[in-house]
């Protein structure tokens, strides 16, 4: 844990040093978010900060192979080789996207491309849990057609949710560190092999997220970009698809029919999962509206306009994802459901919370201005 723990640290303090700079070269590059009626930020800003958790998640990488600690990890190169050149592809496709608009068929091409190099590489999912019938055995060709599918999902959920200061980096540090103690969890109890990949690709995701958010906390100084949202989207893909994709068995706290490993990420991702879902089945419903078109109907703006402010929509997003992580750690640690009812008390008081709060309304006019470009 100590080990994972440096990793993780390393990761975060490379991004936080890294993001001034990616700030100076998106400036020189043209990587600036410019206002206008779509967006709702107030002056242009830097938006090159997938550059700096890039760097980020290669240091960390780097710290645990230098470590020694992981030599089980790295004794399969190919799986970690196809993570960073899908890693590094994907950014590109994003940050290309930041500097001049990239059309969705191209993007999403160009995201394709990353998932068939880790499906290649093996990073990949394998198996697959259909409750009432158990586990089945996917083919080689299904099985790279539902690791493209998966990261094309991940990436986009992590995209559409980018919409407000520190909203996508902070659900995405809390689902992954989750993740990684799940995963870790998962090791220590002998149902995965010290060598899957899955609980270090979760540290170091969220050591990147952790070490870009006091650059990126409302008022933003820079923006991760899609850049950076779709190298997230990459990096918790290949995580969940290395632990849950390759489990053929069941697992602490499938007390529940339905806990299969594959929807535990779903679970942990709910929030920006449902925004995504959301908006494919708005735009789909809209004649003449293209699925890949922007809209201010998102899950942020919703909250936005019940009242709340730039940071209560934040945190208040951030609490239902550390709701439904804590519903998953209590779960899977314990094998127990008896987290179900603290969970529904929980959400209650969320819900309540969201659409009654006294003070919605009151805040100042500045509170109320977002500072982030909407998807």
């Amino acid at each position: 844990m100590v080990d994972f723990l440096i990793v993780g640290g390393i990761a975060a303090i490379v991004t936080l040093l890294l993001t001034p700079l990616s700030r100076v070269i998106a400036l020189k590059v043209g990587a600036v978010a410019k206002p206008d009626a779509r967006k709702m930020h107030s002056s242009p800003t830097p938006s090159l900060g997938g550059l700096a958790m890039l760097g980020g998640i290669s240091a960390g990488v780097f710290t645990a192979w230098s470590l020694g600690s992981f030599d089980a990890v790295f004794r399969s190169f190919t799986d970690i080789a196809g993570i960073v050149v899908a890693a590094f592809i994907i950014f590109l496709v994003g940050a290309t996207d930041d500097i001049r608009d990239v059309s969705a068929p191209a993007k999403v091409a160009g995201i394709v491309l990353a998932g068939v190099v880790l499906a290649l590489a093996g990073v990949s999912v394998l198996w697959f849990r259909i409750p009432f019938t158990g586990f089945i055995q996917l083919s080689p060709d299904l099985s790279v057609v539902v690791t493209v599918v998966w990261l094309l999902v991940m990436s986009n959920a992590v995209n559409l949710i980018d919409g407000l200061d520190g909203l996508a980096g902070g659900i995405v540090a809390i689902a992954s560190g989750t993740f990684f103690i799940y995963a870790y969890q998962l090791v220590q109890e002998g149902v995965l092999f010290d060598s899957n990949p899955g609980a270090l690709l979760a540290v170091v995701t969220a050591g990147a997220c952790v070490g870009f958010l006091p650059h990126n906390m409302h008022p933003a100084k820079t923006f991760m970009g899609d850049g950076g949202a779709l190298l997230l989207g990459l990096m918790l893909a290949a995580s969940t698809a290395t632990v849950g994709g390759r489990l053929d068995q069941a697992v602490s706290g499938q007390v529940f029919f339905f806990f299969a490993p594959l929807v535990i990420p779903l679970l942990l991702l709910g929030v920006p999962l449902a925004d995504l879902i959301l908006a494919v089945l708005r735009r789909a419903s809209r004649k003449g509206v293209r699925i890949s078109e922007a809209d201010k109907e998102h899950l942020h703006h919703r909250l936005l306009r019940l009242g709340h402010g730039h940071r209560r929509t934040v945190l208040i997003l951030w609490l239902w994802t550390g709701l439904l992580c804590g519903l998953v750690l209590y779960t899977t640690i314990t094998g127990s459901g008896g987290a179900a009812l603290p969970f529904a008390g929980g959400a209650l008081a969320l819900g309540l919370y969201t659409v009654f709060h006294p003070g919605i309304g009151r805040e100042t006019r500045g509170e109320n201005e977002p500072a982030t470009t909407t998807r």
